[in-house]
């Protein structure tokens, strides 16, 4: 089992891509909490130079707190993280962690259900993007 589903878009830019991404996960009732800009922090902490790439946390509310009734220490596995990646050869492409495969490492049969819910709205998220 792939522990994340991805797509590589049409578009070549970016900050677009990021967007895009963005309003795709609200369009599914999720909120981006946290947004790592890799190459830069890359570049400040290690001067170091890398790819475009962005690490976007996303959160459902109704969904958190479903999962956290459920199991308190789920909170290790959130936001689901979703990346946004400029490759060499400026192509994007955007990967989401599977819910699914995060919760097999959780002995909780209560979060199946949960997980499967996030899993297909996530791949709704990456499937629609273009």
């Amino acid at each position: 089992m792939s522990y994340y589903f991805n797509k590589v878009l049409k578009t070549k830019n970016f900050d677009e891509a990021v967007d895009q991404v963005s309003a795709a996960l609200k369009k599914e009732g999720f909120g981006v909490l946290t947004e790592i800009n890799i190459k830069e922090t890359l570049k400040n902490k290690i001067n170091v130079d890398f790819k475009k790439y962005k690490i976007l946390g996303a959160c459902s509310p109704h969904y958190a707190y479903e999962a956290l009734k459920s199991e308190d220490k789920i909170g290790l596995f959130l936001p689901c993280n979703i990346i946004v990646e400029e490759h060499e050869n400026n192509s994007i492409e955007v990967s989401a962690v599977d819910p699914i495969a995060s919760m097999i490492a959780v002995k909780n049969e209560s979060l199946g259900s949960i997980a499967f819910e996030i899993q297909q709205k996530l791949k709704k998220v990456i499937n629609n993007l273009n």
